[in-house]
């Protein structure tokens, strides 16, 4: 018989509708049973693609004595941490405070009121792994509420005592390039030289420090930075973690190589890395990059697209209960399949009779196709024909498998990271179904927006729900800011304004100079969180910094700069010292001490005035492009506009920086030389 759970809409709680453990959700009415009873809750939060959340599940969760247990002990609540990502930070840190790491399934004990008393990530059923089994907790710490309620209360005190000192107020630091010499230099002595990406098994794509290696390397002169970044980036594309077949990227690597993917495929990837992907394509030109871009987006297009235009959450790692069965491969299927061309395809890929995983292989690529081509006699065009239409066949095939779980819901954040990456793969592409994707997305988010006079968390079924939270505003308005610069629309200018304002309203601590990660009308938890570091996805309060710095630039409303440049003050010391944890936010410092070039496109007449300039790699640089005079003349109150005049017959390039601006420009060449 189905739980509490059945009703909700979340596909992560809806996996456990169906468990013998009467689960909760988070609501007003699961807390106030947990205090009219006295008993302490069980919190348990995952997300529908994470496998330890799977096999947690089935294990414990699915166990009739260990439901038993739970049932009679515990006021049981899931939470989907994509849904809430406040409860998710909060309980998280107190995970890292307690056991020096976190992740999920995140398992937390707590008060009726809250606080944690006990707190892990996942528990086998029985004692292994160095890890107390799962049914034997549950009986000690209900034993222990029962007759040592003291030392709970105490317990619980100290995790509240160390929380409210993380919320500790910052000195502001002067900001200044050494900040980015001693980030750039403290970030290389992690990087791994032979692999590429920072640190050694479990590796993450980490693509804000990979986007800082590149803008410090144009910064400093010194290429290395530069060579690292791009290292890792071909590693990682030449990599299992890369769908080698059907584009996109896996959420991590378990080994140093980059070759044995954990399966899952998240779209805040998906987004981040076309956008760092794009950056190496503009510095060095090489398709090779270009190719890594349009295989992630058409992957975004064809899999993760919801008939309303926006992009679903993630593809799970398991398939029928196994991990990655879907995306691996026995030689003898590919033979069946490739016939002749197989020998060439599997050296390519690397493919043997024994695999690289569990008896099966994870597809990618050591090998350069000069070198098969030499080997067979064939030339280079001839080996890239059999490649590509050898994948294209394998992906058929693929499809026809059991396909691993998708998480349906939309998630604005994710989606507003989303739009900045097909913005970006169009700039590079110049394929305009990238922007009109980018368009659609923005205009369901401001349709929205204007509908509930606020932002929503999550869309799923037709329906919003769950007030936003500050990444969602943030990244969203900066996506908004990037569909600006490439239409030159008042109408987005004025979205990303009124997002910003609203953020400023209701999110700003002036206390701290940064932003909290929800709005003051918020539900009342045990701390209000921050959200001030750059792991994998970038900090609110560095997207927020971004996007306010870029609006000032452009309509020279001072409060914008004034909050950008709080939140730099409060973090630059920190980003220095720990850039592994700042790269976003060290980007954005970069922006800052750069003082931003302003450059104005009138008129798209020379298309390849712009395709060169959008394939340029200018991260210092705000470009926006206007395609008529009635969009000039609407914003012509703001500086960035005024004073220029709408050509008709030609494209007119103005180049503003250091408060003086170029005379209009016709030509590519007259352009790069005022850049």
């Amino acid at each position: 018989m189905p739980n509490n759970l059945a009703s909700e809409s979340s596909p992560y709680l809806l996996q456990h509708k169906d468990n013998p453990v009467n689960w909760y959700s988070w609501n007003d009415e699961s807390l106030k049973i947990a205090k009219d009873a006295n008993k302490p809750i069980f919190l348990s939060i995952g997300y529908s693609s994470c496998h330890w959340c799977h096999v947690m599940a089935h294990e414990s969760f699915e166990n009739n004595d260990v439901a038993k247990i739970m049932n009679e002990n515990f006021i049981n609540i899931k939470v989907d941490r994509e849904e809430r990502p406040d409860l998710d930070d909060i309980y998280q840190k107190v995970c890292q405070m307690s056991t020096g790491q976190g992740g999920w399934p995140l398992s937390v004990f707590l008060t009726p009121e809250q606080r944690p008393f006990y707190v892990g990530t996942y528990f086998p059923v029985l004692d292994s792994y160095g890890r107390p089994g799962f049914g034997s907790l549950c009986r000690q710490l209900a034993q222990s509420w029962k007759e040592k309620p003291k030392e709970i209360e105490s317990t619980a005190d100290n995790f509240m005592t160390n929380l409210s000192r993380l919320e500790r107020v910052t000195e502001p630091s002067q900001i200044s390039k050494s900040i980015l010499d001693e980030a750039a230099v403290n970030l290389l002595q992690i990087a791994d030289t032979n692999y590429g990406g920072f640190g050694q098994a479990p590796k993450f794509p980490n693509a804000s420090n990979l986007s800082f290696m590149f803008r410090y390397s144009k910064l400093s002169g010194i290429s290395k930075f530069k060579d690292f970044a791009l290292l890792t980036l071909k590693k990682m594309a030449n990599g299992g973690i890369f769908d080698q077949i059907g584009g996109g990227f896996h959420r991590y690597s378990t080994d140093a190589r980059w070759l044995v993917p954990h399966f899952e495929k998240m779209l805040y990837d998906n987004a981040l890395l076309p956008i760092v992907y794009c950056e190496a394509y503009q510095i060095t030109k090489d398709n090779f990059f270009l190719d890594v871009v349009t295989k992630t987006l058409d992957y975004v297009i064809r899999e993760m697209t919801s008939p309303e235009g926006v992009f679903y959450s993630a593809q799970d790692a398991d398939t029928n209960g196994e991990e990655g069965q879907t995306f691996v491969w026995k030689k003898r299927e590919i033979e069946e399949i490739l016939g002749s061309d197989s020998e060439i395809f599997c050296i390519y890929f690397d493919v043997t009779d024994g695999g690289n995983f569990e008896g099966k292989t994870i597809l990618a690529n050591n090998i350069k196709t000069s070198a098969i081509a030499f080997k067979f006699n064939k030339t280079e065009d001839e080996v890239n024909r059999i490649i590509l239409e050898g994948s294209s066949k394998l992906l058929e095939t693929r499809n026809k498998r059991t396909q691993p779980g998708k998480d349906d819901k939309v998630l604005t954040a994710w989606n507003g990271l989303m739009i900045s990456a097909f913005v970006k793969g169009y700039k590079i592409s110049g394929k305009s179904k990238y922007l009109d994707v980018a368009l659609t997305a923005t205009d369901f988010y401001q349709e929205q927006f204007e509908k509930h006079g606020v932002l929503q968390r999550v869309f799923k079924d037709g329906k919003s729900k769950l007030n936003a939270y500050l990444d969602d505003y943030a990244y969203l308005a900066n996506a908004v800011v990037d569909m600006f610069e490439i239409t030159g629309k008042q109408n987005y200018l004025n979205f990303a304004i009124k997002l910003s304002n609203h953020l400023i309203e209701h999110f700003w601590d002036d206390k701290n100079s940064n932003f909290f990660f929800t709005a003051d009308d918020h539900e009342k938890l045990i701390i209000r969180p921050k959200s001030n570091y750059d792991l994998s996805m970038p900090s609110g309060n560095s997207v927020a910094a971004n996007t306010l710095l870029r609006l000032y630039h452009i309509t020279q409303e001072e409060k914008f700069h004034k909050i950008s440049q709080k939140i730099l003050e409060s973090q630059a010391t920190l980003a220095a010292e720990n850039p592994f944890a700042f790269g976003y936010m060290l980007n954005v410092l970069y922006l800052e001490i750069q003082k931003p070039t302003e450059i104005t496109i009138l008129n798209t007449q020379n298309s390849q005035i712009i395709s060169t300039l959008n394939k340029k790699f200018l991260p210092e640089s705000i470009m926006v492009i206007i395609s008529d005079n009635d969009e000039l003349d609407t914003l012509s109150k703001f500086s960035f506009f005024a004073g220029k005049e709408f050509p008709t017959d030609q494209t007119n390039v103005f180049v503003c920086k250091n408060f003086s601006c170029s005379l209009p420009l016709t030509s590519i060449s007259d352009v790069e030389e005022n850049l």
